[in-house]
C-alpha cells in the first residue's frame, strides 16, 4: 500500500508538465488509451517478441532529439533518417504503431501523435509480459527531424557504468534509473555482432572477457559459430518482464558488456543485487524511470506537430 502511494504522488509531480497531462486526451479522445492497448496486445498474443520491440523503440526515440517519434520517419533522397542507422537496423514493432495510429485517425483525427503511441505502446508492452501497469502523462508533439548522425547519442554495448552514467545523465537519468531502465534487457535478445569480442581471445593472457562466466560463455560461442545475426536471449525469460535479468548478471550471465559492467561496478553493484533480490523493488523503480525518460526534451507548441502518418512529416 504504500509503495502504491509513493508512485502515486510520484506520477502527481508530473500531472502537469512541459504541455502533458494524464488526461491530456481527455473528452477529445477518451479512447486512446484502448485503442493502443488492443493493437499492442492482439500483435503480441500474435508474436511475443515484438514486447522487447516496442520497449527499445521507446528508449531509442528518446535518446535521439527527445521523445518525439523521430525514430518513426522515414529516410528521403536528401536525408538518411535514424531507423537506418546501424544501431536502429534491429529495431521492430512498426507496424503496430502504424496500426495503431491508423486506427485512432479514423475515430479523432489529428489529434494524437505518433509519440505518445510509441510512449504507450511500450507501457502496454510491459504490462502484458507480465509487468505493473502505470500511467504516462500525454501530450507530445511529432519532431521534424531525424538524422543518422544523431543515433551517436544512443549507449553502446561495449560501454562500462560511468560512461554509461554519464550519457543517462545528460539526459537528466540518476544512476538507479539507469540500473531499471537496463532492466528492459529482461525482455528480447542480443545478435552475436553485439557482444562477439567478449568472446574472442584477447590481450596478453589470450582469455575471454574475465567478467564472464566461462560455461555461459561456451554456450554463447556455439550459438555465435552460425554468424553474427545469431540471436542470444538477454535472461531465461525472454518474453516475461520479471527480474531474471539481474539475477543473471549475478551469475556472470550478462550478454552485452554494457549489461554484466551494472554488477562488476561497486557504483551500480547494490541496485543490481536489490533488484534480483526483490522484482516488486525493480518494478517500482523501473516505472518512475519511464515516467521519467518519457519527458526528455518533449516537443510542445510550434516545436513540433501531430503528424497524420507517422513514417513522414505533414
Amino acid at each position: 500500500m504504500i509503495s502504491i502511494l509513493v508512485f502515486c504522488l510520484f506520477l502527481s509531480r508530473f500531472s502537469v508538465i512541459h504541455g502533458l497531462s494524464m488526461n491530456y486526451y481527455g473528452t477529445r479522445g477518451p479512447m486512446v488509451e484502448m485503442m493502443v492497448r488492443n493493437t499492442v496486445n492482439r500483435a503480441l498474443d500474435s508474436d511475443p517478441s515484438l514486447a522487447a520491440g516496442l520497449l527499445r523503440m521507446h528508449f531509442h526515440d528518446c535518446f535521439v532529439e527527445g521523445c518525439d517519434a523521430s525514430i518513426l520517419l522515414n529516410s528521403t533522397k536528401d536525408n538518411t533518417a535514424e531507423k537506418d542507422s546501424p544501431a536502429n537496423l534491429s529495431l521492430r514493432g512498426y507496424e503496430i504503431i502504424d496500426a495503431a495510429k491508423d486506427l485512432i485517425e479514423d475515430h479523432c483525427p489529428g489529434i494524437v501523435s505518433c509519440a505518445d503511441i510509441v510512449a504507450m505502446a511500450a507501457r502496454d508492452a510491459v504490462l502484458w509480459a507480465g509487468g505493473l501497469f502505470y500511467d504516462i502523462p500525454k501530450g507530445r508533439k511529432d519532431g521534424r527531424r531525424s538524422m543518422i548522425e544523431d543515433t551517436r547519442n544512443l549507449p553502446a554495448p561495449f560501454l562500462n557504468s560511468s560512461e554509461l552514467i554519464s550519457i543517462f545523465s545528460k539526459n537528466g537519468l540518476s544512476i538507479k534509473d539507469m540500473v531499471s531502465l537496463s532492466g528492459a534487457h529482461t525482455l528480447g535478445v542480443a545478435r552475436c555482432s553485439s557482444f562477439k569480442k567478449r568472446l574472442q581471445k584477447f590481450n596478453s593472457s589470450h582469455e575471454i572477457d574475465p567478467t564472464l562466466d566461462s560455461s555461459f560463455a561456451d554456450t554463447l560461442s556455439k550459438t555465435c559459430n552460425t554468424g553474427d545475426n545469431a540471436e542470444v536471449p538477454f535472461d531465461e525469460t525472454r518474453n516475461s518482464f520479471d527480474n531474471s535479468y539481474f539475477i543473471g548478471l549475478r551469475k556472470n550471465n550478462g550478454v552485452l558488456s554494457s549489461d554484466q559492467t551494472l554488477y562488476t561496478s561497486p557504483r551500480t553493484r547494490g541496485i543490481v543485487n536489490a533488484y534480483a533480490k526483490n522484482t516488486t523493488r525493480f518494478f517500482f523503480d523501473f516505472q518512475q524511470a519511464m515516467v521519467k525518460m518519457g519527458l526528455i526534451d518533449v516537443k510542445e507548441g510550434s516545436q513540433g506537430e501531430v503528424r497524420q502518418n507517422c513514417q513522414r512529416i505533414n
